[in-house]
């Protein structure tokens, strides 16, 4: 059975790049290149999903949104 997840993908301040799955809690990699870190985010989907049954409850991906804070 296939199943799809949203990704959410990022850069830190050391040019790494990081990958969290916003539906699987804890989901979350980090990798030099992207083609590394899409092989990683694909591992880590796969044991978190081993997990899911644990999970009790589910949110449902609806959007990212960026906000301002002043300080």
């Amino acid at each position: 059975m296939k199943r799809e997840f949203n990704v959410i993908l990022e850069r830190d301040a050391d040019g790494y790049f990081v990958a969290s799955v916003p539906n699987l809690p804890g989901c979350h990699t980090q990798a030099k290149t992207l083609d590394e870190l899409m092989e990683r985010i694909r591992e880590a989907i796969e044991l978190c999903l081993e997990f899911e049954d644990e999970q009790q409850d589910s949110l449902d991906f609806i959007g990212i949104q960026r906000v301002v804070v002043e300080i």
